[in-house]
């Protein structure tokens, strides 16, 4: 499934599920094998969850316990499962060990990269062996070594007789897992068909300018390089930050200035450091050995994050509008000024009466985004801010993001495992890999 963000794939996962908010209600059936299932039942399908039917859900972050270990919460899902059950740790490992994250059983989530949180939350829905798994964007935070490996694991699922759902916006991925595909705007199905045919040579509009959407066939005005900063006073002046967690070192000796008005891509697999850095940037991490000065315009509320997973950046409990207007107020913004850039990134100003949980992924970062550019921030750090966002949205949204950008003259740091949109939106990229090789070669 793949569409525009808001459009209902989630919520459509969810029905199937028997996992909808209270204030959803479902109608239909569900039929899985003999056994039909009436989806208004929201205990119905209960008995298959983690044995039969399995949910990776798309806000890994908010899927972990943040008080336990991986190992130990990923083997709560395996078969007979008993508090310290050897084999079903050993299944843990397992399971661990095929995703690449061997070294993180004894990590809590909280140290995790989004990319490694998302592998954390596939062991945690396998581990019982469903035979129908229902995946919500699972390619979001992962670079492409790691993608390519999830993509094997999907396909081994179908090869070994499961059935695949996939709620993707990558439509790199939804053409390597093949089978069928439906296109998803406004709560409907526009299109559907053979992967291959549909999204090579679409019938509907919208799928057309689906595959129109990706940064390679950008052209925009801000994409020319800014003006020359010169010898204007940087606004972030890095020297020798060194950081690492336990055994596990990111970086060394890394030095870095961020000028008004630069575009700075941070890339590299997943976690190789990439939002440690950002962070300690920020200074919203310590660094184990360097230092950061930060400029007049960056202090303070001058420099505004853009959280790879947006729920964390909000109140889960509050609607969304009081969480704006603390901001609005704060900064001398208008309601009019809200209102103007909800629409440019395709929103209703109606959205702020809900909570967090109860608007799309995609949804969300674009409030995210309109509440970071509300503030006149000096330096935006941009942390995945588009992975939850269709190709689509995510040219709107960047359009917007990055207009605003250019006209207050502001700096951008962006996490991006995307090489295309780190090619399309900056002028100076830091590989933090290529920075640990160069270390190690100078060794």
């Amino acid at each position: 499934m793949v569409g525009e963000s808001g459009s209902g794939k989630s919520v459509l996962a969810h029905a199937l599920m028997g996992t909808l908010p209270a204030e959803l209600h479902a109608e239909g059936t569900m039929t899985i094998g003999t056994t039909r299932f009436d989806l208004a039942d929201r205990d119905g399908r209960r008995h298959l969850w983690g044995r039969e039917l399995a949910l990776l859900p798309q806000e890994p972050a908010l899927a972990l316990d943040p008080t336990m270990r991986i190992r130990s919460q990923v083997a709560e899902g395996a078969p007979g499962w008993r508090p310290r059950d050897a084999a079903a740790l050993r299944l843990a490992d397992e399971h661990l060990d095929r995703l690449g994250l061997a070294h993180a059983r004894s990590s809590y989530p909280h140290t995790l990269s989004g990319g490694m949180a998302q592998r954390v939350a596939y062991a945690a829905a396998t581990i019982g062996g469903p035979r129908i798994l229902v995946v919500d964007e699972p390619s979001k935070g992962l670079d492409p070594a790691s993608l390519d490996r999830l993509a094997e694991l999907l396909a081994a699922h179908v090869a070994e007789g499961g059935l695949l759902l996939t709620i993707t916006h990558d439509l790199r991925l939804a053409r390597r897992l093949g089978g069928d595909v439906l296109v998803m705007r406004e709560a409907s199905v526009v299109e559907s068909g053979p992967a291959e045919q549909v999204l090579s040579t679409p019938e509907h509009d919208y799928t057309r300018r689906l595959l129109d959407a990706e940064p390679a066939r950008w052209s925009y005005p801000w994409m020319a390089a800014p003006a020359d900063a010169g010898d204007a006073p940087p606004l972030v002046t890095a020297r020798g930050l060194t950081k690492a967690y336990g055994e596990q070192r990111l970086f060394t000796d890394l030095s870095l200035d961020i000028r008004p008005g630069e575009r700075w891509a941070v890339t590299g697999p997943s976690g190789v450091g990439k939002t440690t850095l950002g962070n300690a940037l920020l200074r919203l991490t310590r660094v184990d050995a360097g230092t950061v000065t930060l400029g007049e315009a960056a202090r303070g509320t001058g420099m505004q994050k853009l959280y790879q997973d947006p729920a964390l950046s909000f109140p889960r409990r509050v609607p969304l509008a009081h969480a704006m207007q603390d901001v609005v107020r704060r900064h001398g913004a208008s309601d009019a000024e809200v209102r103007s850039l909800l629409e440019q990134v395709g929103l209703s100003a109606d959205l702020l009466d809900r909570r967090p949980g109860q608007v799309s992924g995609g949804e969300l970062q674009r409030i995210a985004i309109v509440r970071a550019m509300i503030t006149r921030p000096g330096l935006v750090f941009a942390d995945e801010a588009t992975s939850r966002l269709d190709l689509a949205t995510q040219q709107t949204t960047m359009d917007l993001l990055m207009t605003q950008v250019a006209a207050s003259g502001c700096a951008l740091l962006l996490v991006t495992h995307d090489q295309d949109l780190a090619v399309a939106v900056t002028h100076h990229r830091l590989d933090l890999a290529e920075h640990v090789r160069v270390r190690e070669l100078r060794r």
